[in-house]
């Protein structure tokens, strides 16, 4: 990890979150994530949270991979999380999936 000069990295990671927790809509995030993330980094992210759906639906790695485009080492990754993390995928997912807008494919 690189070194920040940030004084107390646990408070500018709360601050984030709360940041994060204050928006409302699909527009607001978007707007929020092109400021803070690379394109780069939020595609990384996009591709990894289809990859957490698609998992939780019980597709096999290959065939996500063939999808996708994702690759089989990013696919395990969020295998693992999915099953051994900190639970944030599960949560998003079981509360997306009991909206009736929530889970767009």
């Amino acid at each position: 990890m690189k070194d920040h000069r940030v004084l107390d990295d646990t408070a500018s990671r709360e601050a984030l979150y709360r940041a994060m927790l204050t928006l409302r809509t699909t527009a607001e995030c978007e707007a929020f994530l092109r400021d803070l993330c690379t394109p780069a980094e939020i595609q990384a992210m996009a591709d990894r949270w289809v990859v957490a759906e698609r998992l939780a639906d019980g597709l096999p790695y290959r065939q996500i991979h063939d999808r996708t485009g994702v690759s089989v080492t990013t696919i395990g990754r969020v295998a693992r999380c999915l099953n051994d993390g900190a639970g944030g995928y599960a949560t998003a997912l079981r509360r997306l999936r009991r909206t009736p807008q929530g889970g767009s494919r």
